[in-house]
């Protein structure tokens, strides 16, 4: 076996113990909320079957998010977007770059390729051999095709590319996320001040007698509290990011680099306003939006922009939002 087969088998195997760790942590704090809380702790059976409801409720809206998430395969470009075989050999032999450009800009213009690289040439990728679509890019990281708006690549969180197939599953998971987390940290706040406070009277000979009982349960709810809220800062910042660029239709890339298109780089130049923006992500059938199905509009490798200004050898091109384009 190959010394660099055997590095990536270790790099996927290692790179799933943070799915492994988050886990752990949602299995562990199910079992505090709903047996060291509400069953063990809480004296109110109102207030239990309350908490029940809607905790159970968040709970599987966010463990839906995050499995669509994790386990929704990154689109790649279809076949159009390859080298014809004699094009392709043709680029292989040739070692002067203007050449192979050239190669490139007589297949591209049979393609919806409207971005170039930096320099103003054609974006290929010399590791899948294939023109690169728009707002695509591979992910070295994960060693992929996470082709289609390669959104945002986090192989440390969920192990799989965020991209245009499973980006709204990722907004809904840090959404439900959140969620989650405020809940549990607003619904444990008063039993966790009763029980720090328990843990510093109870050598008093003031302690109230009808203080919760000093059992295990309060470690669960003490510790249960202090995840919760670590948690709900460090989702709030992400989510708050990735809102901004969903009202602003750009990905993590475009946010740090622009999109060169054949008459210069333009940070906005996928941006439709903030309302055909959301529905890009989201679609445009409201009722399913709080829902992790798919209803981002398009096809992941054809993407509707402001203006689009072609090369001298091609018409001026405007692409304009619909249904059937992304």
């Amino acid at each position: 076996m190959a010394p660099s087969h055997v590095l990536r088998c270790c790099q996927r195997v290692l790179s799933w113990i943070p799915v492994f760790f988050i886990a752990m942590v949602v299995c562990w704090s199910y079992y505090a909320y709903v047996v060291e809380l509400c069953i063990f702790t809480i004296p109110n059976v109102g207030e239990q079957i309350v908490y029940l409801i809607v905790f159970h409720l968040s709970f599987f809206m966010f463990v839906w998010s995050y499995w669509r998430t994790i386990f929704t395969k990154p689109v790649s470009p279809s076949k159009e977007f390859s080298l014809p075989k004699a094009d392709k050999e043709q680029y292989e032999r040739e070692e002067r770059p203007e050449a192979q450009q050239e190669i490139l800009k007589r297949v591209a213009k049979e393609l919806p390729v409207y971005t170039r690289t930096g320099t103003g040439g054609i974006r290929y990728c010399d590791r899948c051999q294939v023109i690169k679509p728009d707002r695509c890019h591979h992910c070295s990281a994960c060693d992929t095709n996470p082709w289609c708006r390669c959104v945002l690549c986090l192989p440390s969180r969920v192990n799989n590319c965020v991209g245009f197939s499973n980006y709204k599953f990722f907004i809904l998971f840090l959404a439900y996320a959140l969620l989650y987390c405020l809940f549990i940290a607003s619904t444990v706040l008063q039993y966790f001040i009763k029980f720090w406070t328990l843990c510093r009277r109870k050598s008093s000979e003031h302690c109230p007698k009808n203080e919760l009982p000093d059992t295990h349960a309060k470690f669960h709810v003490l510790f249960l509290f202090f995840v919760a809220a670590m948690f709900c800062i460090s989702i709030l910042s992400l989510f708050s990011y990735h809102l901004w660029l969903v009202g602003k239709n750009r990905s993590t890339i475009e946010a740090f680099r622009a999109p060169v298109f054949t008459n210069g780089p333009d940070k906005n130049g996928f941006s439709l306003g903030f309302k055909k923006n959301v529905t890009q992500v989201f679609g445009d059938q409201g009722r399913l939006w709080p829902l992790p199905f798919f209803t981002s509009l398009g096809d992941g490798y054809t993407f509707p922009a402001r203006l689009v200004s072609a090369d001298p050898e091609r018409a001026t091109v405007i692409l304009e939002t619909g249904a059937n384009a992304r």
